[in-house]
């Protein structure tokens, strides 16, 4: 299974970004999917998380400004980051984990968002 990321970019604060994980060689559908980002210098932090039946969780600081979701089909999974920060800058992972034994995990190659003030 590969994971490709893209959609990052350089935006202005308070503008949006929508970021696409796809996989090849699997639809992910046992899999929860979801999105990491590391600023430099700092440790990598969890953004969104969706499971294949939607059951999503996001990290404190984006709730409410970004939304994750899948297409089970086409084995994508998306983020829609509005209302953009500069503090939102970083390279942006997507991860996909199955959860039952034996337990896989993939890594996307990151995409880099880039939020200016």
């Amino acid at each position: 299974v590969q994971l490709q990321a893209s959609g990052g970019g350089l935006v202005q604060a308070g503008g949006s970004l929508r970021l696409s994980c796809a996989a090849s060689g699997s639809t992910l559908s046992s899999f929860v999917t979801g999105w990491y980002r590391q600023a430099p210098g700092m440790q990598r932090e969890m953004v969104a998380t969706i499971s294949s039946g939607g059951t999503t969780n996001y990290g404190d600081s984006v709730k409410g400004r970004f939304t994750i979701s899948r297409d089970n089909r086409k084995g994508t999974t998306y983020l829609q980051m509005n209302s953009l920060k500069p503090e939102d800058s970083a390279v942006y992972y997507c991860k996909a984990r199955r959860p039952v034994t034996p337990v896989l995990e993939y890594w996307g190659q990151g995409t880099l968002v880039t939020v200016s003030s």
